[in-house]
């Protein structure tokens, strides 16, 4: 236990707080904020697509490893980043706070999507801060103080924002969180940039000759995009099943991510206050996820990847079924507390296990940029694909609405099967693991 209080795991869990905190204010805080200002749950299943960036960080994330931001080059190339993104990123949440939804969603929108951009960007240079900064040995302990570290961030962005807005009003909690993204630059200041050695293929963030003719400025430009680029993906698309496999990245969360962006609204419209929703779905709730991620570990370690993905993930379809009868009985907090817990519960250990495959299907050269591409795809299924779950939960009500989410989970599962079943198959011949 003493080496989680390293001075260098203890600064992980800090970047990992700064990395949750802006999820939520672009997502079930946003959709609370909507609901309160009498935005109907059509527009409101829309918001779901400002979360777009996260999606397509991939695009992007080749740029912040290997480009130093100008003037900020004393700094280092991850911290240069990282404060730059900082900066623009509680200006940013600042800008929501300005902005009325209810007399201009569209504008709301905007500031929204500006929001989950820069939040993307300063993940993609955190994961890479922590990967360069962390021993292999401290690669464990460092995943598990960041994601530590990620919930309460998104605590106090989620339960936060339900305690306060009772308090003080929706934009008055955006400027607190605005506040409270700025004091990370603090931090970025006073950490040390990694101990890493720059490879050739990163030519183009190193001071070049001011007389560097077209013709070799074009050719390093076309190794940076062969090398961080046009490899990672190559190298994926080589691999036996590989569009299967990026369809179940897609599927395996997406009853849950189209569920999730009314789960809000549908406490709200039940009768529950805000400062209920706070103590339960979200204290209660991360401590069941907490708790199911770390079953789901010993379930991946005791059961292997394919059985704790079906188990876990069949398991939380189950428990989204609870929500059904929730939109029956009511504004009963006691059974929101049950179902809440075992919805949280089972989810943990999904994502956990979801998380783990994640890994494994990552090269060891290539982990960024394909890390990047993977949890981007997953991203996918929880923005674009769940926008028309308003105009759904419009069209038949809260109790079919989320029979209909829970049973979006079958198809992720067949396929995994599917997968399962061919990799047997194929392992002898090919000797690789999806």
């Amino acid at each position: 236990m003493r080496a989680y209080f390293s001075p260098g795991l203890l600064l992980i869990l800090a970047l990992g707080f700064y990395s949750g905190l802006p999820l939520a204010l672009t997502a079930s805080t946003l959709t609370a904020w909507l609901s309160d200002a009498a935005v109907d749950r059509a527009a409101i299943g829309l918001f779901a697509a400002v979360a777009t960036p996260y999606a397509f960080k991939f695009l992007w994330s080749p740029l912040v490893d290997g480009l130093r931001i100008p003037l900020l080059g004393r700094l280092g190339r991850r911290r240069s980043w990282l404060l730059i993104t900082q900066i623009m990123l509680a200006a940013a949440i600042a800008a929501m706070g300005v902005t009325d939804p209810a007399a201009a969603a569209g504008v709301t929108a905007l500031a929204a999507v500006a929001v989950a951009t820069l939040s993307a960007t300063q993940d993609i240079v955190i994961d890479a801060y922590r990967v360069e900064r962390l021993t292999v040995e401290e690669q464990g302990k460092g995943a598990a103080m960041a994601t530590f570290g990620y919930r309460i961030g998104m605590l106090l962005s989620g339960a936060g924002a339900l305690a306060l807005a009772d308090q003080l009003g929706w934009q008055r909690f955006y400027f607190i969180m605005a506040a409270v993204a700025a004091s990370a630059m603090l931090l970025t200041l006073i950490a040390k940039e990694p101990a890493v050695e720059e490879d050739a293929d990163y030519a183009l963030t190193r001071n070049l000759p001011p007389n560097l003719d077209l013709a070799h400025k074009t050719g390093l430009l076309v190794t940076f995009v062969r090398e961080n680029v046009i490899a990672p993906f190559k190298d994926f698309m080589q691999r036996p099943l590989w569009f299967g496999v990026l369809c179940f990245v897609i599927l395996y969360k997406l009853g849950d991510a189209f569920m999730g962006i009314m789960f809000n609204p549908f406490l709200l419209d039940l009768g529950f206050t805000k400062t209920e929703i706070a103590a339960v779905v979200k204290v209660y709730g991360l401590i069941a996820t907490i708790l199911g991620s770390f079953i789901g570990g010993w379930l991946v370690a005791k059961w292997g990847m394919y059985r704790s993905l079906m188990i876990c993930g069949f398991g939380h379809m189950l428990t989204n079924l609870l929500l059904v009868v929730q939109a029956k009985l009511g504004a009963d907090l006691q059974f929101l507390t049950l179902s809440i817990s075992l919805e949280n519960l089972t989810g943990g250990m999904a994502t956990t296990a979801f998380i783990a495959y994640l890994s494994a299907l990552c090269k060891t050269h290539y982990t960024a940029t394909q890390y990047a591409l993977l949890s981007s795809l997953a991203a996918f299924g929880r923005t674009w694909l769940s926008t028309p779950s308003g105009a759904l939960a419009e069209a038949v009500g809260w109790a079919w609405f989320f029979a209909i989410a829970s049973t979006m989970a079958i198809p992720g599962l067949i396929l995994l099967w599917y997968l399962e079943h061919r990799q047997r198959r194929n392992t002898a011949r090919s000797g690789q693991t999806i």
